[in-house]
């Protein structure tokens, strides 16, 4: 085999490689329910819900409209995830969840274990803070 052949062999190889995982790349940025930060989401499911689980209440929450619709509701910031199950304990939804913010306006300020955010649209003032972020200031101004 000439040197040119195991060339374009090799550049065949690894753009094929490349298409392959961008296809990896972009099934995991599907994967889940992506919700902004304070919006809500609607869920409809294709069989009335039994019990709704979320793992982490302080960064999404949920709420019943009827038997298949849920309301989702980014709390705060972070991954969590959502179970759904139906009347006869099978699962109807098994989904992670990620809450973001919709733009990059704002700030957290790091004070030792006090996290503070600010939302700097167009000035920073102090936003929406989660509970972990009220008690660890609570901490600090106990501790001082």
């Amino acid at each position: 085999m000439s040197l040119m052949i195991r060339k374009l062999a090799a550049i065949a190889l690894s753009g094929a490689v490349l298409a392959g995982l961008a296809g990896v790349t972009s099934a995991f940025a599907d994967a889940g329910i992506n919700i902004l930060m304070n919006q809500a989401k609607i869920l409809k499911l294709s069989r009335p819900a039994d019990t709704i689980i979320i793992g982490n209440p302080e960064i999404a929450d949920a709420s019943v409209q009827d038997s298949s619709t849920i309301i989702l509701t980014g709390r705060g910031f972070g991954v969590t995830n959502i179970v759904v199950i139906d009347t006869d304990g099978m699962p109807l939804l098994d989904e992670q969840v990620s809450v973001s913010r919709a733009t990059a306006n704002s700030v957290r300020v790091f004070r030792r274990s006090a996290v503070q955010t600010l939302s700097c649209t167009p000035y920073c003032e102090g936003a929406f803070r989660t509970g972990a972020e009220q008690a660890s200031d609570e901490m600090v101004l106990q501790a001082n």
